[in-house]
């Protein structure tokens, strides 16, 4: 009988690792799906707190967009580093440490904020910890997924990350009722600190998320980025960037409009719960219609109706805003999950961390700078003009798609698996 005695010592996670099992990929992407609905919770609890903290510390809209910049170029800063480091340390330690780090810079908000500066600097923290969450959480899911029903599976996992902008903003506003918005912000750090620890514990029972010396000598014989189509993947990242710009000036300040149009702090975390519950049905139904459209025509339909929807919200009264909310936030959301599951057809799998990590950059750092390019016209014109030309900005999306057609037609020849 063949020598055994080490392989019991190793814990289960270990022992998978070991002998070549797979780890279970329901249960991986349950695991990653979990950090996303926690890390979007972080992430659109703010368009919450944002207005309050406007009112509290006296803050302009551009100190409003600055802040909300800050928060995001965190994000897109540490992606990239994030993403090549997880090539050889693997992903499981480092999502949960920038989990961690999340929770613990919303923490210092909720205890010692006192104004601008205060705020710029504890949610700059934070933002470098949730830089880790899209590329790690991605690449685990691929790898798991690595056999079929990958794009099923990455739209389960994008579909996740929306129960978190549901459910936070509106329990974030409610416990601010309650408690005032300090309760509420550290009630919500320490539910992201009790995350950390479980992803943790799950990802080493599961041996997911482990260095991998097959993986690490792979990519160290790859060179560059592993970006099979340079064209398709810059189309796909100019589209995403646009989207998202538009996306967050949306968010940012709709809270504001509906404020001046006399809804309540609660009223408007019900109100932004509405719309994200329209982003997560966009996000299941728009990867379904583009099975049968195709992408690129898929995109369009979204972002004209997104820009359409936008121009009601503005423009119409109370009662036709909030009627618009749930139609607007199915379209508003529903491109980027057409977009994201093609990142992993256009790469090398042995690069996907660092090619996951670079897309989302570029699209975090279109969200960064929109706050404060929309907040500063804000200041000028007012919030509706701001939102009005941010609409007009989405349809620059509509020709970029003619471009993105040729580049997607030859990825899926090289693949089989993008329907253009």
């Amino acid at each position: 009988m063949p020598y055994c005695g080490p392989v019991r010592l190793q814990p289960f996670g270990e022992r998978a690792v070991a002998s070549g099992a797979p780890p279970r990929p329901r249960s991986v992407l349950a695991t990653a799906a979990t950090a996303h609905v926690v890390h979007d919770g972080f992430s659109d609890a703010l368009y919450i707190l944002l207005p309050v903290w406007a009112q509290t510390f006296g803050l302009s809209l551009t100190q409003v967009g600055v802040i909300k910049t800050v928060y995001t170029a965190g994000m897109a800063t540490s992606q990239v580093p994030v993403g090549v480091v997880a090539e050889r340390w693997g992903e499981r330690r480092l999502l949960a440490a920038g989990t961690a780090v999340t929770a613990l810079g919303f923490g210092l908000v909720a205890v010692g904020a006192g104004g601008f500066v205060s705020l710029c600097l504890f949610l700059l923290a934070a933002g470098l910890g949730s830089g880790v969450q899209h590329p790690l959480s991605s690449s685990l899911v691929s790898k798991a997924y690595e056999s079929g029903r990958r794009r099923a599976a990455l739209g389960t996992y994008n579909f996740a990350g929306d129960l978190g902008k549901i459910a936070a903003p509106a329990a974030v506003a409610l416990l601010a009722s309650l408690v005032g918005w300090r309760g509420a912000t550290a009630g919500y750090a320490t539910l992201g600190l009790v995350a950390a620890l479980a992803i943790l514990a799950v990802l080493a029972r599961l041996g997911a998320g482990a260095p991998d010396a097959i993986g690490v000598r792979a990519a160290a014989a790859t060179r560059g980025w592993g970006i099979r189509d340079a064209r398709a993947f810059g189309a796909l990242s100019t589209v995403g960037m646009i989207d998202t710009a538009t996306r967050t000036a949306l968010l940012t300040f709709l809270p504001f409009v509906l404020i001046a149009s006399g809804l309540t702090v609660p009223g408007v975390g019900v109100a932004l719960a509405v719309l994200f519950g329209g982003g997560a049905a966009g996000k299941f139904l728009c990867g379904l219609v583009a099975e049968r459209l195709g992408i690129v025509r898929t995109v369009v339909l979204t972002e004209a109706a997104t820009a359409l929807g936008m121009l009601v919200v503005v423009t119409g009264s109370r009662a036709v805003a909030l009627a618009a909310l749930l139609p607007l936030g199915v379209a508003l959301n529903g491109t980027s999950s057409v977009l994201y599951a093609t990142v992993a057809d256009l790469v090398a799998p042995e690069r996907r961390p660092r090619a996951y990590a670079l897309y989302y950059t570029l699209i975090v750092a279109a969200s960064a700078a929109a706050p404060v390019a929309y907040g500063a016209l804000g200041d000028r014109a007012g919030v509706p003009a701001a939102l009005t030309v941010a609409a007009a900005v989405c349809l620059l999306t509509l020709p970029l798609c003619l471009a993105l057609r040729p580049a997607l037609a030859r990825a899926g020849e090289m693949t089989g698996a993008v329907r253009v």
